[in-house]
């Protein structure tokens, strides 16, 4: 496809979303920019524009539907959007039966609800001028899945079949959707999960399924080196030059995974099971009282 000429990032204010900004900013787009967080944002866009790109911040809370669809109105009443990239997005890290309704909500409003309200948005002027693209970051855990994240899981699953079904509504256009899938990737979203860090979690959870694996004779759980946020903001770009293209998995391994999760759960549940293990032991250890 030609060189997009505008850009809407959400949860552009750090991570994956400000290594976007920052790589786009090299083509000299015009780049909407959207997060709560208003100080980052105006950091973010102005290393944007030092790129020679135009930037649009837009301090808006995506859990809110009546801030997202004003939002929206403001980025439409300027342009309409080349590419949509469905970044913002939080996790958890609590037990099933830990689980709060305000958490299970949170976690759907922004991973889910904002994607749907953005699309729903944007659809109209994207079919009239019959071009677009719109990228949705999901996650391998929208695939599989892990322990003490559900909510975070089952939202990364509904918004993986929300973009298919997407797909086959704009079937015949020159519209496309597409979805990333990735693993670990070096942000500080493993340290801001609502219920405290996941990220220790999976660590510790590592480290003890070592021990877990050696004393039970089990092979190690099939992990994947992380991957940093640039590079995985080229890998958001390439997809989009693309145009068309396959859900995006861009750390080794992990679309045998997702295929193993379809075709032999108990199999992919047995590769894990150190780890699965080995984060039990973690949560319980970091949830005494």
């Amino acid at each position: 496809m030609t060189t997009p000429n505008s850009w809407l990032i959400t949860g552009a204010s750090s991570g994956i979303g400000a290594a976007l900004a920052r790589s786009v900013a090299r083509q000299g787009a015009l780049l909407f920019l959207t997060a709560r967080r208003a100080d980052q944002l105006d950091s973010v866009a102005n290393d944007v524009r030092s790129a020679g790109a135009e930037a649009v911040v837009l301090p808006c809370d995506l859990t809110n539907a009546h801030d997202t669809e004003a939002m929206m109105r403001d980025v439409l009443a300027r342009t309409t959007p080349d590419v949509v990239v469905h970044n913002a997005g939080r996790g958890n890290c609590n037990s099933i039966e830990d689980t709060s309704d305000a958490t299970w909500d949170d976690i759907f409003a922004l991973n889910v609800d904002a994607v749907f309200r953005i699309t729903r948005a944007a659809l109209p002027a994207m079919r009239q001028r019959n071009s677009g693209h719109f990228v949705t970051i999901s996650s391998v855990a929208g695939r599989m899945a892990f322990p003490f994240n559900a909510a975070y899981v089952a939202a990364k699953h509904a918004v993986t079949g929300f973009t298919a079904a997407l797909r086959t509504e704009l079937a015949g256009t020159n519209i496309y959707a597409s979805i990333m899938c990735p693993a670990g990737v070096t942000t500080n979203w493993a340290n801001a999960t609502d219920g405290g860090p996941i990220g220790t979690i999976f660590a510790d959870g590592i480290r003890l399924s070592r021990t877990i694996a050696k004393e039970r004779g089990l092979p190690l759980a099939p992990l994947t080196p992380m991957m940093s946020a640039e590079a995985f903001a080229h890998a958001i770009v390439a997809t989009v030059e693309r145009g068309r293209s396959s859900d995006v998995f861009t750390h080794a391994g992990t679309m045998d995974h997702a295929a193993l999760a379809v075709t032999d759960r108990n199999a992919l549940d047995d590769a894990f099971l150190p780890l699965h293990l080995g984060m039990q032991q973690a949560y319980r250890d970091n949830h005494r009282s």
